[in-house]
């Protein structure tokens, strides 16, 4: 069917109870812009709600680490102790008081930090084996205590979240980051019972969704959403395939997940591995979307591609698009979605409230963002 601007203000409820008001959510960036003890800073505090007063359905945070080995960026965003739940509570409240729902992304870097981030510690990862780029980190590998140690993390980072007042959490089993590295056959060359065949690699990652489940299950007194972030292949070789990543949503749907969150650059992008124009964000609707509700993500910045997405998905999050202008869905609210900035506009900084930290990374990455003056 076609979508209209109409359709795309239509609330969503998802398995777990919980309503969103539209089927636009703000995608989790990272900001680089908390202070050193893994707080949220005044300027983040901005950026978030001023986004969230745009109308969204939902915001999705950058993702914050469980543990201290966990950090894969500086100036990270934490959830790893009950000394960052007072900061949590504030980003809960920047969101919900722009009027959006609050969904926190939980993560850990595994083999994609280095000592630098980590204070001279070595990385951990499922296996030493060092990710495919240059200057990358030998990781140590996690000793099955660790395992079951991060695991439980995982859970008291999502009881962090529901003592926060945050109405959901997202997995982060995405981008390379630890949890996808269990499932990936490139990184996880283990023997024992957390490596071995596509099925065997599918044990931490669920085994993390049940500790966060148990969590919401004992402390959560409200709809509380659990979702799942995930790259559906890897260039590597041997690395994640489609068909791995279709037998893994198989097993994900059936652990009760409120959601799937397709990442990928382009929504309608083919493979990354072989000759394969199929779109992976569709692939995933056809295969899991009657059991779960996908999330499509990818590039999208204008009102008509949102519409073409969202024929096919039944909720997406935009990324770029909102570091670019942070009034998108107000300006097509107000069916003023020609005046939506497709750039990065220098001269407009100070209206568009962007962190410092995310400023200089936005504006001198080549490549991420048209620029303008």
């Amino acid at each position: 069917m076609a979508i209209t601007t109409q359709n795309i203000f239509e609330p969503f409820t998802f398995t777990s109870g919980l309503s969103v008001k539209n089927r636009i959510l703000m995608a989790p960036m990272t900001t680089s812009s908390s202070d050193p003890n893994g707080d949220v800073t005044e300027d983040e505090l901005t950026y978030y709600k001023r986004r969230a007063e745009s109308g969204l359905g939902a915001v999705i945070t950058a993702c914050a680490h469980v543990e201290p080995l966990g950090v894969g960026f500086p100036d990270p965003l934490g959830a790893d102790s009950d000394e960052r739940i007072a900061s949590l509570t504030s980003l809960a409240s920047s969101i919900q008081d722009g009027g959006a729902k609050a969904i926190l992304q939980l993560y850990h870097a595994g083999r994609m930090s280095n000592e630098d981030l980590l204070k001279g510690e070595q990385p951990v990862g499922p296996s030493a084996v060092p990710a495919p780029r240059p200057n990358a980190a030998v990781p140590r590998e996690m000793t099955e205590e660790e395992i079951e140690a991060t695991i439980a993390a995982f859970g008291e980072a999502a009881r962090r979240a529901i003592q926060a007042g945050f109405d959901g959490v997202e997995i982060h089993g995405a981008n390379t980051y630890l949890i996808q590295q269990f499932f990936s056959p490139h990184s996880n060359v283990r023997t024992d019972k957390w490596g071995g065949d596509v099925t065997a690699r599918m044990a931490f990652p669920i085994a993390v969704i049940r500790s966060i489940q148990q969590a919401v299950a004992e402390y959560a007194e409200k709809p509380f959403v659990v979702g799942y972030r995930i790259s559906p292949e890897e260039r590597e070789e041997p690395g994640i395939t489609m068909d791995d990543t279709l037998k893994f949503l198989e097993a994900i749907a059936d652990e009760g997940i409120d959601y799937i969150h397709a990442s990928v650059g382009r929504f309608f992008g083919g493979s990354i591995r072989e000759e394969d124009n199929r779109s992976r964000v569709e692939m995933i609707q056809q295969h899991i979307g009657d059991r779960v509700p996908v999330i499509g993500v990818g590039g999208l910045q204008t009102l008509k591609q949102v519409k073409e997405a969202l024929e096919v998905t039944p909720l997406v999050s935009l990324g770029h698009a909102l570091i670019m202008d942070p009034d998108w869905l107000a300006k097509v609210k107000k069916s003023r979605d020609e005046e939506i900035f497709q750039a990065i506009h220098l001269s407009k900084k100070e209206q568009l409230d962007i962190p410092e930290n995310l400023w200089n990374m936005v504006t001198k990455a080549p490549g991420w963002f048209r620029i303008e003056e």
